[in-house]
Formats: C-alpha cells, sequence, structure tokens
C-alpha cells in the first residue's frame, strides 16, 4: 500500500539524501511533481519515496521556531518584512502540486470529485445558520437538514420547523440511523442506489505520501506554538496568533474534505494510521527539532493533568474488561471519616471544599478506579492528537469545522467518537477552566450532537469504550468541585453536601454540554436499557442526583430586610432542570412496557437507598426545621415519577415498590413544606427576603418546570396520603400550614406561630392544597390526551392565546421523546376541539391585533376547572381573571344571572391503586375541622372569607361523591371497635358524621374571651336521635395531637422492634391543651351538627329566614331517579342544596334528620304546587327585590354623606351653573357668619375619613402636563392652510405666545423689573396643566404607595422613580399630589349676590383680602408636613416645563420670578377651563374627559378658590427665597 511505502520512508533511519538545488525547485514546481510522481508509480519506487521525502523535509520544515514566525508577522505589520506566512504559502504551493502530480490543481480536485461515493449530505453549519428538523421524518430528535437538501425532499404534510442553530450542526441527510430514508433528498436518495466507479490508482497516490507529512507539520506546529503559563491559563492572545498564522494550513485540509468521499477517504486512512503516527513523532533519532517537539507535547500532557502512557505501571492500572462498569461508590465516611480526595488537576477546586467537616462523598474507589478516565491519554494516531490539541486551543471554529467535514466517511466517524469519548474527561477540564466557556460549550455541543445521535455508534462506542462509565465519572468529578455543607434541618452536625449554586459553573452553565450529552444518548432505548441494568451506575447517578438535594436553601428573615438579594434561584433551577429532570425524562420513555418492570425496580431501589442516606445525613426524623425550605428534591422527584410510570404503563402493584409507613412519613414532610412554603409566600411572610423568593415561587410552578417540579411532588404526597393513616397525614396538613390554633370553636385565640394579618390566606392555601391534592387526577388515573385537554382548558380560560403562546405555555417533557409534543398533531386536534380562532383585526390605531384561541362556549359549560386554573397559574390575578371570563360567559348566556362560585366538577375516577387517597375525605380529623370552620362561618368569626366556605363545601360534596354505596339504616347506632376516645364523631364515614350533633367542646381561650363565664354542662355530646352520651370533650386540636402522637408511637414501636431504639419526638408544637400561656378552659354549648350548620348556612347566604326548603317533599321523584349533572354552575346557596339533596339520597337517615332540622324551624305547612317556570319566575323576582334593596341603601348612604356639602354650597353652585339671566351681574364679599363644617376627604389607599391637617395632610391626586396650547392662539380668526412646501410657513408674530413676549420684552425696557413681572403671565407656550380624576388619599400612604410600586417587579408602563403612578382606585395615570388645605369646609368669606359697586371698589377688596394674613395657618412658615409637602409640589410644578419658560427676570432665581411663574400657572388652568367650558366660566360645564381641571374640582368643591390658589403660594415662596 502507498500509505505504508510511504511511512517506511519517512520513518525508518534514513540514509544521506542528497539535497536538490532550491533555485530548481523554486523554478518548476509542476515538472518536481510530475517527476516524483513518476518515480513513485514504478514497481520499485523506493527511490522515488526517498526524493520525496527530502523535498518534503525542506518545504516542511519545522525547525523554524513558531515564535519566529509570529514574531516576523508583527515584523511585516509594522512594515519591517517581506509579508507574513512566506514560507507558509510557499509549501502550500508545493503541497498542491504534488498533491495534483504536476497536472493542474484544479483540475485534480475535479476529477476527485467525480469519484464521490459518499451517501450522505454532511454539510456543516455555524451558529446563527437556518436549518430545518422535521420530526415526522427523524429517528433522533436532534435531527437537522440544511436547506437545500430539505426543499429537494418531500416533506409535505410533515410536522416539521425551521429555526435558527444556536450552537451550529450538520445536516443528517442520507443517514437512514438518523432519519428515515423516505426523507431524503433527490440528490442523496440517488447516491445511496448507485455504483460509483473505482477511484483511479494513480489519482491519490501523492495524497497518501504528502498529506502525513503534512499534519504531522501541522501538530509540530500546534505543539510550537502552545506556552502553557503559570496560572495554567493561556493568554488568549497568544493562541490566537498561533491559530491564525495556521489558518490557511487548516483551511488547506478543510478544501480536501470537500473534495468527497474518495478523498476524504485518504484522509482517514492517514488520520489513523498508528504506524504513521509513531515513526513521525517518536522522537528518537538525530534530529533536535523532533525531540524538542516531543518534549512540549509531555510537559502540555503533564500540564493538563493528565499521566503519560508509560507512567501506567507507576499505577498499577488492569485494562477493565468489555462491558463491565469500573466505577464503585463509597458510603459514608463514618464518625472518623474524612472527605474524598479529589483527581491531582483539581487541587485548585479542592481548597474551597476544604473544612466542611464529616460530609458523604461519591467518588472512585482508589483501588478499582481506571485511571484511564480521568488521569491517563494515550494518543496513537494523528486524529487522536490533533483532537487533543483542538480541546487544548479551545476548539477553534476552522478545526471544528475540518473534524465535522469529515464525519460522512464511516470509519473516519467510528474512529473519531471513539477518540471523543477518550478525551472526555480532558474536555470537561479545560472547560472548567475555561475564560470563553459559553463559546466553548457551543462547539462542543457541535461536534458531540452529530456523535451521538446515531444510536448504532452510541452503543457502539458504550459497549468498547465504557461511554457510560466515562459520562457518569466525568459529571460526578465536575459537580465535586463545588460543594458545600448543606445547611438544611441539622446545620452543625449534616453530613450532606450539596453543589454552591453561587459557583460560576453553576451560574454559567459551564455543565450544560455534558449533560446533554448524557440525554442524547440517554434517548436511545439500547444505551438507556444498559444504564439501567448496570447497579453500579444507577448507585452512582442517584449519588451524584443528591448533590442537588435540597440545594440553594432559603431560611426566612424574622427581624430585618435582607441585604442583599442573592440570584442563585436562577442557576438552582435550572441546574436541577437539566441536569436532574431531563435525564429523568429520557430513561421514563424506555419504561413504558410491562417488559421493563425490572429497570423501574432498579431505579426505585436505588433511590429509596439514597433517601435514605439523606435523611441520615441531615440528621432528619419527622419534623422539619422551622423558616427553611428548599424547592429542590430531585430524589423525592425521582422516586415519584418511576412510581407513576410503574402504575401507569407497567402493571406493577403499587404496594411492592412502597417502603415502611415510617419512610412514607419522611417522604411526605419536604414536598408538604415546599407547598406550605408556597402559602406563605403569597401572604407576604416571606417579604424580608425580598423578591427573589417569589421568583422562587413562580419558577416551581411556571409551565417549563411543573412537570419536574410541583407535579411529582403532588403525586408523591397523594401516594403518601393513601398509605398513611388519614387522620396524621390531615393533622400534619394544617401543622405545616401553621393554623391549628385558629381551628378552635372559640371566637379568640391565640396563635403562637403565626401573625394573625397571615391567618386567613394560610387558612385559603392550606384548604386549597386539600382540594388539589384529593382532584387532581394527572398522574392517577388521566390518559395523555385527557392530560393535554385538561392543560389547554386551564390556560385558555385564563386569557385568550395565541398559538405561539400557548404552545409555550402547555408544560411538555422536557424529553423530546418521553410524550405528547406541542405541535404535534394530537396538540393540534385537541386545540380545535376546545376552542375557536378569532382572526386577526385591525385596531383602531392601524395596529393589527394577533390572531387569538378562545374557549367554545361548551368548555365553559362543561370542563372549565378552577382547580386546575389554580395549580397553573403564575400569578394570581390569572385565577380572578378566568374566574371574570366564566361569570360573564354564564351571564351572556342565561345559566346564572348572580357572582357564581367557582363550579363543581365531578372527578374522572381513580386509579385502583389510590383508591386509599379517598380516605382523607372520610376521616374523624377532616370532620372536625369541617364542622368547626362552618361553625365560626355562621358565627361571623374573623378571618374566614368566601373562600374558605368555598373550599369547605368543596371538600364535603368531594367526600358525598366518594363514598360508601348507600349505607343501612342501623349504621350509625353501632358503635363498634372503631369508635375512637373522643366525643366528636362516632365513626369515619361522612354520610352517617354529617347528622351527628354535637352539644357542647371544652376549648382553651384568653381569659378576657367571652366563653370563660359560662358552666360547663352535665352532658357534652349527642347523637341526632338522642341515644348516645359521651363524657369526654375536647378542643378539635388537642384531639388531633392525641391522634398524631398514638400514630407516632405505632411508628416508633415497630421501629423498636426492629432497632431497639425509639426516636423521641423532636417537635413540641403540637402540645397539650393546657401548655399554653394566659389560656383557661371554658366549655361552649354547640348543638350543632353539620347537616344543621348547613341548612343555617343556607339561611344566611339567602338573606332570609327558613330559606331552605326540601325539595323531594314537593316531588318524590327527586330521590328515586336523581338527575344530578357532572357540572354544576351556581353560588353558595346552589351549593348547600346540592350537597343536602346528596346527603339525602346517600341516606334515609340524613333525609329524616334534613326533614326534621327544617321542622323545627318552620311549623310545617302544606307544600305548594308549583311548576319549575314558577319557581324560576320567583327565583328571579326576588333576585331582583334584593338587587333594588341593596341599590337602595348605597344611594341612601352616599345622599348623607353629600348632604352638609350640598346645602353649603348650593349658593355658590347656584352662582356658577344658574343660566338664568338675572345672575349675570357682578358679585359682592360680604362678612356673614358661615356655617362651619370640617371638610372631611377619602383616603382612597386606606380607606379612613378625616380632615387634612399639618401633622398628617390629604392630597389630591393630579397629573402635571406642560401646555402650549394657550400660546398657539392666534388674534386673527382667518383659518391657517397647512403648509405643503418649504417656502410655505406658519409664522408665529400672531399667535398668543409671541404678542406676550413682545409685551415682556417692551415693558422691561422701560420699566422696573419686578414692576413688569407683576404686569404680564408667562404661562402661553411653558404653562402647566393641573388635572385630576378627583380622588384624595393621605401623603403618608401615597409615599407608602410609591415606594410598593418600586419594590414591584413586575414592569409598569411609567416611571416610578420620576414620580409617576396610577390613582390606587381609578387606575388613571397621574404624577402628583397637591395637599388639600386643612380647615372648614367653608371659606371664611362666602359668596353673595352684590350690590351695585364700582370695579375700582371691587379691586380695592380683592387687594385687601389678598394682604389678610389670617388666611393661613399660622404655622405655614414653618417646618411642617404641611409645608414640606407645599415645598415638593410646587418643585413637581416647576420641574414639568422647561426652564427658560420658568424663569424670565433678569436676575434668575428671584423670588418676583417664582411669584409670576405660580400666578401664571393659576392662569394658565384658568385660561384652559375657560376654554373647555366654551368660553363661558359661569354657564358652561367641565369637560367630559376622564380627567378634569384641578380648577373645575376646587370650584365645585368650594375648598379653594382661585384667588386662594394664588395667595396661598406667595408666602410660601418669600419665604423659601
Amino acid at each position: 500500500m502507498a500509505a505504508a511505502a510511504a511511512a517506511a520512508a519517512v520513518g525508518g533511519p534514513q540514509p544521506p539524501q542528497p539535497e536538490l538545488p532550491a533555485p530548481g525547485l523554486a523554478l518548476d514546481k509542476a515538472a518536481t511533481a510530475a517527476h516524483l510522481k513518476a518515480a513513485l508509480s514504478r514497481p520499485d519506487n523506493r527511490a522515488g519515496a526517498e526524493e520525496l521525502q527530502a523535498l518534503l523535509e525542506r518545504v516542511l520544515s519545522a525547525e523554524r521556531p513558531l515564535a519566529a514566525a509570529v514574531d516576523s508577522e508583527e515584523a511585516a505589520a509594522a512594515g519591517g518584512g517581506g509579508g507574513p506566512g512566506a514560507a507558509e504559502e510557499e509549501a502550500l504551493e508545493w503541497c498542491k502540486c504534488l498533491l495534483a502530480g504536476g497536472g493542474g490543481y484544479e483540475e485534480f480536485c475535479a476529477a476527485v470529485r467525480a469519484y464521490d461515493p459518499a451517501a450522505l449530505c454532511g454539510l456543516v453549519w455555524t451558529a446563527n445558520f437556518v436549518a430545518y428538523r422535521c420530526r415526522t421524518c427523524g429517528i433522533s430528535p436532534c435531527m437537522s437538514l440544511c436547506a437545500e437538501c430539505f426543499h429537494q425532499g418531500d416533506h409535505t404534510g410533515h410536522d416539521f420547523n425551521m429555526f435558527r442553530s444556536q450552537a451550529g450542526g450538520a445536516c443528517d441527510c442520507g443517514d437512514s440511523n438518523v432519519m428515515r430514508e423516505s426523507g431524503f433528498c433527490r440528490r442523496h436518495q440517488i447516491k445511496s442506489s448507485s455504483n460509483i466507479p473505482c477511484v483511479p490508482k494513480d489519482l491519490l497516490m501523492m495524497s497518501e505520501f504528502v498529506l502525513p507529512r503534512f499534519i504531522f507539520c501541522l501538530i509540530q506546529y500546534l505543539r510550537e506554538g502552545y506556552n502553557e503559563p503559570a496560572a495554567d491559563v493561556p493568554s488568549e492572545k497568544d493562541l490566537n496568533k498561533v491559530l491564525q498564522l495556521l489558518e490557511p494550513q487548516i483551511s488547506f485540509l478543510e478544501d480536501l474534505t470537500k473534495m468527497g468521499g474518495a478523498m476524504r477517504s485518504v484522509l482517514t486512512q492517514v488520520l489513523t494510521n498508528q504506524q504513521n503516527y509513531k515513526d513521525l513523532t517518536s522522537g528518537l533519532g538525530e534530529n533536535a527539532c523532533a525531540k524538542k517537539s516531543h518534549e512540549k507535547y509531555l510537559i502540555a500532557l503533564k500540564s493538563s493533568g493528565l499521566t503519560y502512557p508509560e507512567d501506567k505501571l507507576v499505577y498499577g492500572i488492569q485494562e477493565p474488561s468489555a462491558g463491565t462498569s469500573t466505577l464503585a461508590v463509597q458510603g459514608f465516611a463514618g464518625a472518623t471519616g474524612t472527605p474524598g480526595q479529589l483527581d491531582s488537576s483539581d487541587e485548585e477546586d479542592q481548597d474551597g471544599s476544604q473544612g466542611l467537616g464529616k460530609r458523604k462523598r461519591v467518588k472512585l474507589s482508589s483501588s478499582t478506579k481506571d485511571q484511564s478516565i480521568m488521569d491517563v491519554l494515550k494518543h496513537k494516531s494523528f486524529l487522536e492528537e490533533l483532537l487533543f490539541w483542538t480541546i487544548k486551543y479551545e476548539f477553534p471554529q476552522k478545526m471544528v469545522t475540518f473534524l465535522l467535514n469529515m464525519l460522512p466517511d464511516q470509519e473516519y466517524k467510528v474512529a473519531f467518537t471513539k477518540t471523543f469519548v477518550q478525551h472526555y474527561a480532558f474536555i470537561m477540564k479545560t472547560l472548567k477552566k475555561s475564560h470563553e466557556s459559553d463559546t466553548m460549550s457551543n462547539r462542543i455541543v457541535h461536534i458531540s450532537v452529530q456523535l451521538f445521535s446515531n444510536e448504532e455508534l452510541a452503543r457502539q462506542v458504550t459497549e468498547e469504550c465504557q461511554l457510560l462509565d466515562i459520562m457518569v465519572t466525568v459529571l460526578l468529578y465536575m459537580m465535586e468541585s463545588c460543594l458545600i455543607k448543606s445547611e438544611l434541618q441539622d446545620e452543625e452536625n449534616s453530613l450532606h453536601v450539596v453543589v454552591n449554586c453561587g459557583e460560576a459553573l453553576l451560574k454559567n452553565n459551564t455543565y450544560w454540554p455534558l449533560v446533554s450529552d448524557f440525554i442524547n444518548i440517554l434517548s436511545h432505548q439500547s444505551v438507556a436499557k444498559r444504564f439501567l441494568e448496570d447497579h453500579g451506575l444507577l448507585v452512582t447517578w442517584m449519588n451524584f442526583v443528591s448533590f442537588f438535594q435540597g440545594m440553594n436553601l432559603n431560611k426566612r428573615e424574622l427581624n430585618e430586610h435582607v441585604e442583599f438579594e442573592s440570584q442563585t434561584y436562577y442557576a438552582a433551577f435550572a441546574a436541577e432542570l437539566e441536569a436532574c429532570a431531563q435525564p429523568m425524562w429520557g430513561l421514563l420513555s424506555h419504561c413504558k412496557v410491562r417488559e421493563t418492570q425490572e429497570y423501574t425496580r432498579n431505579v426505585v431501589r436505588y433511590c429509596l437507598e439514597a433517601l435514605q442516606d439523606w435523611f441520615d445525613a441531615i440528621n432528619f426524623v419527622d419534623e422539619p426545621a422551622p423558616n427553611q425550605v428548599t424547592f429542590h428534591l430531585p430524589l423525592h422527584r425521582y422516586y415519584a415519577m418511576f412510581l407513576s410510570k410503574a402504575v401507569k404503563c407497567q402493571e406493577l402493584d403499587l404496594d411492592s415498590v412502597l417502603p415502611d409507613q415510617e419512610m412514607l412519613m419522611k417522604l411526605m414532610i419536604h414536598p408538604l413544606q415546599i407547598q406550605a412554603s408556597l402559602a406563605e409566600i403569597h401572604s407576604n411572610m416571606w417579604v424580608r427576603n425580598g423578591l427573589q423568593i417569589k421568583g422562587q415561587a413562580m419558577t416551581y410552578v411556571q409551565s417549563h418546570f411543573c412537570n419536574s417540579m410541583i407535579d411529582p411532588d403532588i403525586y408523591l404526597l397523594q401516594v403518601c396520603a393513601s398509605r398513611l393513616d388519614p387522620d396524621y397525614f390531615i393533622s400534619s396538613v394544617f401543622e405545616r400550614f401553621k393554623v391549628v390554633d385558629l381551628l378552635t370553636m372559640a371566637s379568640q385565640h391565640q396563635n403562637t406561630v403565626l401573625d394573625a394579618e397571615h391567618e386567613r390566606s394560610m387558612l385559603e392555601g392550606a384548604l386549597t392544597f386539600l382540594v388539589i391534592l384529593l382532584s387532581l387526577r394527572l398522574h392517577l388515573g388521566m390518559s395523555d390526551d385527557e392530560i393535554l385537554r385538561a392543560e389547554m382548558v386551564a390556560q385558555l380560560c385564563m386569557n385568550d392565546r395565541t398559538h405561539s403562546s400557548l404552545l409555550d405555555l402547555i408544560p411538555e417533557n422536557p424529553n423530546p421523546k418521553s410524550g405528547i409534543i406541542p405541535g404535534s398533531y394530537s396538540f393540534e386536534s385537541v386545540l380545535s376541539a376546545v376552542a375557536d380562532f378569532k382572526a386577526p383585526v385591525f385596531e383602531p390605531g392601524g395596529s393589527m391585533q394577533q390572531g387569538m384561541y378562545t374557549p367554545k362556549a361548551e368548555v365553559w359549560d362543561q370542563e372549565f376547572d378552577p382547580v386546575m386554573v389554580i395549580l397553573r397559574t403564575v400569578y394570581r390575578r390569572d385565577v380572578q381573571s378566568a374566574m371574570d371570563r366564566y361569570t360573564a360567559f354564564l351571564k351572556q348566556s342565561g345559566k346564572f344571572p348572580g357572582n357564581p362560585w367557582p363550579p363543581y366538577k365531578k372527578r374522572t375516577p381513580l386509579h385502583p391503586s389510590y383508591k386509599g387517597l379517598m380516605r382523607l375525605l372520610h376521616c374523624k380529623t377532616l370532620h372536625i375541622v369541617l364542622f368547626t370552620l362552618l361553625y365560626k362561618i355562621l358565627m361571623d368569626h374573623q378571618n374566614l372569607s368566601e373562600h374558605v366556605l368555598c373550599m369547605v363545601l368543596y371538600l364535603i360534596e368531594l367526600g358525598l361523591e366518594n363514598s360508601a354505596d348507600e349505607e343501612s339504616d342501623e349504621e350509625a347506632s353501632v358503635c363498634g371497635p372503631e369508635r375512637c376516645h373522643d366525643s366528636w364523631f362516632p365513626g369515619s364515614n361522612l354520610v352517617s358524621n354529617m347528622r351527628h350533633f354535637i352539644n357542647y367542646v371544652r376549648v382553651r381561650v384568653p381569659e378576657t374571651a367571652p366563653e370563660v363565664k359560662r358552666d360547663s354542662p352535665a352532658s357534652t355530646s349527642s347523637d341526632s336521635l338522642g341515644s348516645l352520651q359521651n363524657s369526654g370533650t375536647a378542643q378539635v386540636f388537642s384531639l388531633v395531637a392525641e391522634r398524631r402522637k398514638k400514630f407516632q408511637e405505632i411508628i416508633n414501636r415497630s421501629s423498636n422492634e426492629a432497632n431497639q431504639v425509639v426516636r423521641p419526638k423532636t417537635s413540641s408544637k403540637w402540645s397539650a391543651p393546657g401548655s399554653a400561656p394566659q389560656l383557661t378552659t371554658a366549655i361552649l354549648e354547640i348543638k350543632e351538627s353539620i347537616l344543621s350548620l348547613l341548612i343555617k348556612l343556607h339561611h344566611k347566604l339567602s338573606g332570609k329566614q327558613n330559606s331552605y326548603y326540601p325539595p323531594w317533599l314537593d316531588d318524590i321523584e327527586i330521590l328515586i331517579q336523581p338527575e344530578i349533572p357532572k357540572y354544576s354552575h351556581g353560588d353558595g346557596i346552589t351549593a348547600v342544596e346540592r350537597i343536602l339533596l346528596k346527603a339525602a339520597l346517600q341516606s334515609r337517615m340524613n333525609k329524616r334528620i334534613i326533614e326534621e332540622i327544617c321542622r323545627k324551624v318552620t311549623p310545617p305547612v302544606p307544600p305548594k304546587k308549583i311548576t319549575a317556570a314558577e319557581k324560576k319566575t320567583l327565583d328571579k323576582e326576588e333576585r331582583r327585590q334584593k338587587a333594588r334593596e341593596r341599590q337602595q341603601k348605597l344611594l341612601a348612604e352616599f345622599a348623607s354623606r353629600q348632604k352638609s356639602f350640598m346645602e353649603t354650597a348650593m349658593d355658590v353652585e347656584r352662582f356658577f351653573f344658574s343660566d338664568s339671566p338675572e345672575n349675570d351681574i357682578p358679585m359682592e364679599i360680604t362678612t356673614a357668619e358661615p356655617q362651619v363644617s370640617e371638610a372631611v376627604y377619602d383616603c382612597v389607599i386606606c380607606g379612613q375619613s378625616g380632615p387634612s391637617s399639618e401633622d398628617r395632610p390629604t392630597g389630591l391626586v393630579v397629573l402635571l402636563q406642560a401646555s402650549s396650547v394657550l400660546g398657539q392662539c392666534r388674534d386673527n380668526i382667518e383659518p391657517k392652510k397647512l403648509p405643503i412646501t418649504e417656502e410655505e410657513q406658519i409664522y408665529p408674530w400672531d399667535t398668543c405666545a409671541a404678542v406676550h413676549d413682545v409685551r415682556l420684552s417692551l415693558l422691561q425696557r422701560y420699566f422696573k423689573d419686578s414692576s413688569c413681572l407683576l404686569a404680564v403671565s408667562i404661562g402661553w407656550e411653558g404653562g402647566v396643566y393641573v388635572q385630576t380624576c378627583g380622588h384624595t388619599l393621605h401623603i403618608d400612604c401615597h409615599k407608602s404607595y410609591m415606594e410598593s410600586l418600586r419594590n414591584d417587579q413586575v414592569l409598569q408602563g411609567f416611571s416610578v422613580d420620576k414620580g409617576e403612578f396610577t390613582c390606587p382606585l381609578c387606575r388613571q395615570f397621574a404624577n402628583s399630589v397637591i395637599p388639600c388645605y386643612p380647615g372648614s369646609n367653608v371659606e371664611n368669606n362666602l359668596w353673595q349676590r352684590p350690590s351695585n359697586k364700582s370695579l375700582q371698589d371691587l379691586i380695592k377688596d380683592v387687594e385687601e383680602l389678598q394682604g389678610r394674613p389670617g388666611a393661613f395657618p399660622v404655622s405655614i412658615s414653618s417646618e411642617t408636613n404641611l409645608s414640606k409637602e407645599m415645598e415638593s409640589v410646587m418643585k413637581d410644578i416647576k420641574n414639568t416645563t422647561q426652564k427658560k419658560y420658568r424663569d424670565y427676570s433678569k436676575t434668575p432665581g428671584s423670588p418676583d420670578n417664582d411669584f409670576l411663574f405660580m400666578y401664571s400657572v393659576a392662569r394658565t388652568n384658568l385660561e384652559l377651563e375657560l376654554i373647555h367650558r366654551g368660553g363661558n366660566l359661569c354657564s358652561g360645564g367641565a369637560s367630559t374627559a376622564g380627567k378634569r381641571s384641578c380648577l373645575s374640582w376646587e370650584m365645585k368643591n368650594n375648598r379653594l378658590r382661585f384667588q386662594f390658589f394664588i395667595v396661598m403660594l406667595h408666602p410660601f415662596c418669600s419665604s423659601r427665597f
């Protein structure tokens, strides 16, 4: 073979070679190349090979140091040389001539392309290239096509998309391992089936001799150019210089790859030939340059933390057998254990992780670790060392493109993939140290995605190169460099370590390319199968996942606001999703059939072991540490999702993969803590932690994360609830939500762990959580299509959506192979079934509104699910938006005219494995809670909202829907062994407990509570029939505490039998009732049942006594053939009626009790037969009457509040707004005695009413705007034409502004400046127009409101820093607050009908009024809150217009100038109001716009007349200046 001959010629000991004359070589390259080709074509070609060797040594000499070449390049750039790279250009010319064998190089290239047998496209592109992806044709999710291949293929009707590449890629057309052959373009379909003639032997003969030496020369240059600095970080400038110098050589190789498959085959042989590499790079012999090159290569290996292959004997390493895992896991170090040591290359990283104490460490055992994975690198070919230098130079784009252009050659692809795997650990080390990790990550993925998307190739390297072992090991080592001690639970004694989310490794997503490769190979079934079968790999992977368990711990700030808001939660959520969740979804996608049960059992087994280790490491017993929460529990979620898959797809028995009761109790605690913390965050209990904690809560439920976070958490809690004691679970829920103390029947209580202001929202959160837990069916029986439909309906009900936004909002599994993909046929068919499309329309302004999807009417009528909406809302306002849209639909369709409650929807049946979940609805603890809350609502206790009542009724109805079949009449009277010691309920069935009467309850209340005065009765409880008497009394949650303690004792007893150790209870929250301080015992007389409370609640909600009448008394058919719809609309009254009917249907005794309760309230009256139509009419009339009554009540209240004002302002109103001619006479000011009444203002923020005072002034919400409208007024009434040419202009000399400017200049020429400024107004062009919406607020309330706007992370359409805001009541835009004048509602001087005074007398009166000092508060010049606000509003008015319009004085800043400006502002508003009123201030009306003139508001309210507005500011101006 020619290549072997070339190796022998250039590698062995060489005799002295005759030197060819350099001038002759330079004169005729073509002749020399032809001569050499002829010599090599002879049978005995040794002489020709020696001659070629001598020529190549001269042409491709590596003796010239690269540093000298760089220096010469710099000298040439400075003008002192013959041009950079002249020798390299000459060498390339020689190589081209030699390859062509003396012919033309272009002709040679064309000839080689004619023999291209490649069936693959292989076009390589870089970032921002536009490519295509067809999901219909793709086998791998990473498949992509160039534009040419896509358009030449048939993809009609396929699911494809066009995208802009982020990291680069290559065209897969023609590769049957990545895409189906039906998707190939015409060009590659023909190529794959045609026969290409064989390549002539002499065509590529010279290439086989020349290219090895050329590539070796390139490697020598790479060795020479790399200098390892002391900081172990190569100078980016030096690297770029070397790469720039080598760009022609690399481009030459890249051009060779474009010649087609024939040339790529030669390159493959050259790159992979181990003998060639050994002969050329051994560094033996007398060649000093080769020795130096080899030494630099060894130095580069050592500095990279790699060991030279000959040193393997030092480590005593044996080659691992194929197909076996080389990983071993080290368990706990124990009490005397020490942390595992990192590899030598990570010493600088190791320093940051010392001092962590005893901790669990996952590492490769030193006795069994294959050192080649992390430390040993052995190069045997040009390809391997070329990739090494590519990594060392941080993946230069040209080199990456060359390596990828070779991939269509299948032999090269296999060899390159094995080489890439061999260097995988080195890639990780280089990536960690890189300063350009983003660019390097993209280029790594650019390569790896082409290699690992091929399943057959991935399987091959997995078997032959231990790919899975290497990937897991590399990921493990990478994360070990950024571990810190976990502070979760037991901060001092914790052995657990977690990743530090503040490290650059996580903040910059440096791990992303390695995780992306791992996800890619797990998408292949054969590789995933091997992973799931390897127990060692599973153990190691679970320990890797445990590094993320409990990361980014949040500690609630209780005293001061956190000084610095950390943004590490972005890195934490991204890390869990990418490094933990996405591999999980990849594995789950291969566990869909019954034959894969063993895989699930393996994962569940090792996941439980890892969880137990985690609980032990953090010293967890049964109570979480207070005021802590982490949103990251990947081990819990792995366990939950594999449980779900086992039951849903693999038909596994759930109990066979569940742990014991104690482990289930532990498993539920932390997911439950997250749900309680969500309620705390929404209740503003974490406000001192800053906005980032709200960001975490929102991200946790956001569409891209919810499938991997909140959904598995809810499912795991559902599993735990289905197997644990229901009383224990319910009590734990209310304890975690901190509302135990609230659940008492006393009117007063003391909550030791929760402030009163947070009790209502936390109670709502607890009840809402229980509703979600018991209603959600995402993993409990719903199919994929049903889940997709429910998700889509929930999003559409919140708001109309565009197609793109809906695609983004529908949660999808992170792994594309793992479920329904948005954009697929299922998505489109479901969308067309549930939504109507509203076509794009043009808005009045000319912009086009996008086409939107809106829910169909039948969706609102039958499918709107508020539970799903609550689960999927990121912002709480979306829940209200959905309810508002639902209300509008019901009113528009006539189905319900009032304000409806969230509708009750019958749920899909539970999977048989989860039937135990419904036991929660039939446990005494929940019934006690429901009874207590109904009683408190009926008694109007505080902190109970309509939402609480809605959730209570929802839970009762859910319990009735999921109760056992109709009970016998004797059931309630039997007190078997199930009967509890307490006096609450005789059994656990909700149907029977609803009729049980509670007579008396002992409660713990403060000594000041009214219940303390009552005496204890003889008996405490009785059944509805009066046959049962119990002596025990208890508060609601003293019973729960006893139940929980009892259940804990059972768990400890079972643990004691195994371990002989009883774990102590760590929490003291569930203490005995008598332990609360300053509390005393009182007995409450209740004498109610749930049924009686519901009936009385019906009376309360309807607003009239005896409102409930059992419907079956009129129509017995209701009980025989009930028609209860699966979906019900209505309000609270409707819900109560529906519950009572269901209770009567399920028990004849309940029906009897309901009738008895109604008879006690209402004497029996013969029922009047009325038709359904009459009943509907009566209901409508009743509702109308109640609406009229409410309206009249509101109007009367409003009228009484305005009565005093109307009486005092009657004369002024009559003067200003009367149209009669006799009123059009001069006015007169007299000194009549006013009717004194203090002005009262309503604050729209705090809701308090009161006068404005100097200490706490009230202000008027105003909008200050610069206005030049008055300046455009013209004296000439002739209309102006709009100029349409440059010659036509509108000259400003006839405008009002120009006239007044001329007047002021003229006056200032002849009179004093102070006198001139009193004679004019300057507000014509730079005036300030003051408008108001009419609402008032306290100045201090306004400041708090502005502060909240500054802290609001929602983007706003105004600048809060500039004082802009929206009115808290009407949401109109405003930018200032004018303080209201404190004092009486009536001026000291009333406006009265005048006598015939002359104009001179009136002027004197006005001057006298202006000079009166008593018109202002005495303290107006002192530093009061009022004076400060007056100064502030003056600054706002001044800042509204430009400086040139507020400073006309010859001496800037003079008091006269400020006085003129404020007078001008007043006149501007007077003139503008005059324009609004049509030119007559007395007869016109105010503007009908949303905002009114501030002057109009002041005149109408008779609180601030025009003169007062001006004179009030004058002394302030004088005093300040």
